[in-house]
């Protein structure tokens, strides 16, 4: 028997897993490397803890209809193993949420959304994909600098 939204949570697993893969053996000299020094956005530090936030995140599990207090509690992460670990288990809590058959993603997120309260919940849940996505490439990315310099 298939789980409710099974397309879109796999392709949260196989995004989770090319990340996780890429990142493997990351050290923390990396995880805080910035290419441009005025700019804290520029590293894998900030970007891992964003998705960290962006997956992982209170405001996705009220906003798809489920308890709040399901959600973990996230600070941000002291080593680049930790960081990894986080985004790893937000991914994987995520999944778990969007797979639960009591969540339907066809139905509206509700006045808790504000201006978005007429959208489906799948819209939040695409847009939380592409969060992960590409904050994800731009890890890759900026791994890839830190080596090359």
């Amino acid at each position: 028997m298939g789980y409710p939204n099974e397309d879109v949570a796999e392709l949260f697993e196989q995004t989770s897993r090319r990340l996780v893969d890429r990142m493997t053996g990351l050290t923390d000299d990396e995880w805080r490397w910035q290419p441009i020094s005025d700019d804290e956005k520029l590293t894998i530090r900030w970007r891992l803890d964003h998705i960290a936030e962006a997956v992982g995140g209170r405001r996705n599990w009220e906003w798809l209809g489920a308890e709040p207090s399901d959600a973990l509690e996230l600070s941000p992460a002291d080593s680049a193993a930790a960081a990894v670990a986080t985004a790893e288990r937000v991914v994987d809590e995520f999944v778990r949420l969007i797979r639960r058959p009591d969540i339907d993603l066809d139905q509206p997120i509700g006045p808790i959304a504000g201006q978005y309260g007429d959208a489906a919940r799948r819209g939040l849940v695409l847009h939380t994909l592409d969060e992960l996505i590409h904050h994800a490439a731009e890890t890759a990315l900026i791994r890839d600098l830190y080596a090359a310099r």
